[in-house]
This record gives C-alpha cells, sequence and structure tokens, in this order.
C-alpha cells in the first residue's frame, strides 16, 4: 500500500472521514521517515507479517534479508508512535519456532500476534511439504494456548485467525480476549462483518477468498451496498446451513455454530467449502479412535492470483508411517532496489 504515491493522502482522507487507518505489511521499505509521515497522516496502527526466525521467515518468502525488514519495520513504526502487532502464518517449516518467535516478539514491544494456518493458497499450493497435516493441530493447538496464557501474563494479546481452531478444550482460552472469558468461534465472518476490496476494485466478502469464485462485482462498475445486500458471493456465509455442509462437518456436535469453519482453507484444500480437516476437535476425535486424517495433493492450481489446488482427503490408522509429501525446488529472490526509497 505504501508504495502507491498518493498512499500518506488516502491515510489522510480515511482518518477525517472517521475511518480508523491500519495496514498489514511485510515490513520492506517501511523507513523511520515513512513511518513518521504515516503517523502523522493518522495511521494508528499496523501489523507486520514475521513468518519465522530469520532463516526460516527468509524461506518462505522467498527473499533474503526479509526477516530484518521485518525487524526494521517494527521499530520504526513503533518508535514512530504506530500501535505494532505481528501475524504469522503457522506450517511444517515454522512450527517449532513458535515459541521463541514469541519471544522474539515480545522483545519488539508488539502488542498483539495473530496466528493462523498456511492455507493451500497461492505459492503455498505447490508446496505440500510446507503445509501442516490435520493432526498436526493434535501438538499446534496446546502449544498456542500455553502461549496465549503467556501473553495474558506479558501483555502480549494473542489472537488465532479465523483458520485456526476449533473447539478443542483450550476453545474458549485462544478466542477469549481476556482470561476466564468463554468465547468460542461463531462460523466464517466473510460477508457478515467483513469484506475485501482487491486492488482492481473487485468486492469479496473476505481478503482471502478465491478470486475466481466469491467476487461479487467491481466497485468500478456498482454500488458497495449493492453487491453487499445483493450478490450470492457477498452473502453466502449469511445463508450458510448445517445442510450446506458435508463429510465430518455434517454431522459433527458443534455444527450449527461452526458451519465448516474457514471457507477459504476449505475450498484451497478440497475444492469446495463445508468440510474442513483443518479442525482441532477433529482431529482428537479421529485420535481417540486410533484413526488421523492426511491430505496428499491431487490437483496443481493453475496459477491465478488467489488460486488453489485440490486435495484429497485419506483416514488411516494413526500410528501409519509418516508419509513424505513432494518438495519443490526452491529459489530464493535478490531483490534488487533502489539505494534510497523516496518518500
Amino acid at each position: 500500500a505504501y508504495l502507491h504515491e498518493g498512499f500518506f493522502e488516502v491515510i489522510g482522507a480515511l482518518t477525517a472521514g472517521g475511518v480508523r487507518a491500519t495496514m498489514t505489511t511485510g515490513g520492506r521499505g517501511v523507513t523511520p521517515e515513512l513511518a513518521r509521515r504515516a503517523s502523522e497522516a493518522g495511521l494508528v496502527a499496523a501489523s507486520v507479517s514475521v513468518d519465522g526466525l530469520g532463516p526460516t521467515h527468509d524461506r518462505l518468502r522467498a527473499s533474503p534479508g526479509s526477516f530484518e525488514a521485518t525487524t526494521a519495520a517494527l521499530a520504526a513504526l513503533g518508535a514512530a508512535g504506530v500501535a505494532i502487532s505481528a501475524n504469522t502464518n503457522i506450517n511444517r517449516y515454522n512450527r517449532h519456532e513458535l515459541e521463541d518467535l514469541y519471544e522474539h516478539l515480545r522483545a519488539l514491544g508488539v502488542g498483539s500476534w495473530q496466528v493462523q494456518l498456511t492455507a493451500p493458497l497461492g505459492r503455498a499450493a505447490d508446496r505440500p511439504d510446507m503445509l501442516l497435516q490435520p493432526y498436526d493441530l493434535l501438538d499446534v493447538m496446546p502449544r498456542v494456548a500455553r502461549l496465549k496464557e503467556r501473553g495474558f501474563a506479558d501483555g502480549v494479546r494473542l489472537m488465532p485467525g479465523n483458520n485456526l481452531g476449533y473447539f478443542g478444550p483450550e476453545e474458549a482460552l485462544l478466542r477469549s480476549p481476556s482470561p476466564g472469558g468463554t468465547d468460542h468461534f461463531r462460523g466464517c465472518q466473510a460477508g457478515r462483518f467483513v469484506l475485501g476490496v482487491e486492488s482492481d476494485g473487485a468486492v469479496k466478502g473476505c481478503p482471502s477468498l478465491q478470486t475466481a469464485h466469491y467476487v461479487g462485482g467491481n466497485l468500478r462498475e456498482t454500488a458497495l451496498a449493492d453487491i453487499w445486500a445483493q450478490t450470492p458471493e457477498l452473502a453466502f456465509a449469511r445463508d450458510r446451513t448445517v445442510d450446506d455442509l458435508w463429510g465430518f462437518c455434517r454431522a459433527c456436535p458443534f455444527a450449527e455454530v461452526c458451519l465448516g469453519g474457514c471457507t477459504f482453507t476449505a475450498h484451497a484444500l478440497l475444492g469446495r467449502p463445508g468440510n474442513n480437516p483443518y479442525c482441532h476437535f477433529r482431529a482428537r476425535t479421529l485420535a481417540a479412535r486410533g484413526r488421523r486424517e492426511r491430505i496428499v495433493p491431487a490437483e496443481r492450481a493453475p496459477g491465478r492470483p488467489f488460486d488453489n489446488g485440490r486435495f484429497d482427503l485419506i483416514e488411516e490408522p494413526a500410528d501409519a508411517p509418516e508419509a513424505e509429501m513432494p518438495a519443490v525446488r526452491e529459489r530464493l529472490l535478490q531483490v534488487r532496489r533502489p539505494a534510497k526509497l523516496t518518500v
């Protein structure tokens, strides 16, 4: 966003209109001067994507020096008076670093940390070895819950993203903003309380949703209120019922509340929403039966923005040998940038 020549003017206009201006960024190019000017224009908060410690983050971002850029961006934004937070996608490349990453972010003064699962969308669709298996949630979810408890004591507000869940023993702890809360996941929020607008004006119920399936219209052609109220692509989560679910989710005791969890994640995995294997309750239920589920690539992504492929879902004994996922040859990019960024 801040590469656009009108970045500061947009912040100012939003602020003048009573909109709380925030941004999410990878951190590249956020200099102290840019942070200062953004703060003066009205930017109140910024979240920086940090997907692991140094080598891991650079590997995931395919860009050497990317981790250093996140650290510098958080420092610059914080010094400029912008409230800083971080967001992290959890996957098999970085899951072993969660506790150390928490300490790194806490030391930088991060006030909140959102964690979610890496879903097979975009580049991740072509890297099955990166993705968690559904049974990995048996390890990940309790660890995230312990970090949430540490956050209460340290003043770091850890919150799970919409695709991290659901309804395990730690559900209330994870979803509640304060100790002792009773909050829980309430279904996909796309088109209910949020929406996303792509750079060309395309409107979706959530920024992460697949463009090919969930665009309801374009701001250049149709009023936002009409897109929101009249298009099925924006209304699907409002209209969803248990009858739209399938597989394990259809018979789940939490079906009427959860309604299949995160739409874009389920669609990215199985080619359509309504059945979501990335679920803690589901993994625990299967484990109690001595079973587990495993995802295996079935169709490649076509190579378009916000695209996905498709995975097959295999149920097998919980003690089955660990299957090796096909690895992708990686090539880190050396990004050439001007010696000085003009802001």
